[in-house]
């Protein structure tokens, strides 16, 4: 018998038909077997990047990280990765946010600079065995919240201490791009920030697709001014659906009005959120930050 499955509009999951299919045959996108795999796949991904992956403890978190550090006199770039498998509905949450595609580790191994570092977010990849503070509101209502961005600046603190004194540059990738923000305001070492179908608005997303507000996160936007000294860029995509651009034009004007000087957009024609942001990347990341 054929049976056709029509799933509805999930919060931000970039593998959204994927995992409506899988409901259909009965695939669990968070099961063992699942997160197996995606772990196998983040191994692939680092492997043709260099990168080495490593455990790096963040406050109660202990973070899984891909690393290649190869001139300490450099800068380190670090990425920071999505919100992963949040939602496996739009009602539901997942009981793991481990990202199956895993973007930002794509862009990280794109990168041939001598010091990049992957970052993922609490509860990603690693055992949640090994994390005992994990639980949904991290990666659901709370994933912005200030825990989760005291854990991830520790995390760069850790990282930055490979190359003393040389600074780092931020990369985030969707919710990765409102952590790098939240990050960089309470850092006086950050010499840029660059987002990627970044969330930089969330209040402004959850309007857009009338989904809850989240009063117990921190909102980028509202940050703007503490960010606003730090070159950035924020690319975007035409047929991001998830994040539209919208989203980082009205960051960049708050910016602008705040007092940057090297504050821009730049939509990159025919990308979704969850396209295939690595081929283009080393394209984009020549671009220069200001002009």
């Amino acid at each position: 018998m054929l049976i056709v499955c029509f799933a509805r509009l999930f919060r931000f999951l970039p593998l959204a038909c994927a995992f409506a299919l899988a409901a259909c045959i009965g695939f669990d996108p968070s099961s063992p077997e699942a997160l197996a795999a995606a772990n196998k796949h983040a191994d692939q991904i680092a492997l043709s990047g260099h990168l080495e992956r490593e455990a790096v403890q963040a406050g109660p978190f202990l973070l899984t990280a891909f690393v290649r550090v190869s001139d300490p006199s450099k800068a380190i770039r670090i990425y920071i990765e999505g919100d992963g498998l949040a939602w496996v509905s739009r009602d539901f949450p997942s009981p793991n946010p481990t990202p199956h595609q895993a973007t930002g580790l794509q862009l990280a191994a794109a990168d041939k600079s001598p010091n990049v570092v992957y970052l993922a977010r609490p509860c990603q990849f690693t055992f949640m065995s090994k994390n005992p503070e994990c639980d949904v509101p991290y990666w659901t209502g709370k994933r912005f919240s200030k825990e989760i961005v005291t854990a991830m600046a520790s995390a760069v603190s850790t990282i930055a201490t490979r190359a003393p004194r040389q600074g780092i540059e931020l990369v985030g990738y969707s919710g990765g791009g409102a952590i790098a923000v939240l990050v960089a305001a309470q850092r006086k070492d950050v010499l840029s920030i660059r987002t990627v179908a970044g969330n930089l608005d969330d209040d402004e997303v959850n309007r857009i697709h009338n989904v809850s507000a989240m009063p117990e996160s921190e909102d980028a936007i509202h940050y703007v001014a503490a960010v606003a000294a730090i070159p950035q860029v924020h690319f975007s995509g035409t047929d991001d659906r998830v994040v539209p651009t919208v989203i980082p034009r009205r960051f960049v004007s708050a910016a602008i009005a705040a007092g940057a000087r090297c504050a821009r957009t730049v939509p990159v024609s025919g990308l979704s959120h969850d396209g295939d942001w690595a081929t283009v990347w080393p394209t984009l990341l020549a671009d220069p930050l200001c002009r």
